[in-house]
């Protein structure tokens, strides 16, 4: 393993070592953490602690990442359709 994967297995394992919200909660807010993403908001200030479960979650950070592409591609989409 190399330094960059040691210091994320540790953080998995470990844990944020700040707030970060559950599975669940992550499942509930993960559409709004996108949207703001999106639009440029803090995803942060929309839901607190998510950031934080991701980087530890890696099955939340593969629904993360997929909903986002979803979401950046039918929003390219949508831009490209209005030009």
């Amino acid at each position: 393993m190399s330094g960059p994967e040691i210091q994320t297995t540790l953080r998995r394992m470990l844990g944020a070592g700040r707030p970060e919200v559950s599975c669940e909660q992550c499942f509930e807010a993960l559409d709004r953490y996108v949207e703001a993403e999106v639009t440029g908001r803090d995803p942060n200030a929309t839901v607190p602690g998510l950031a934080a479960h991701l980087e530890g979650c890696s099955a939340c950070a593969g629904d993360h990442a997929s909903l986002l592409a979803i979401v950046q591609a039918e929003t390219n989409s949508r831009y490209r359709r209005t030009r």
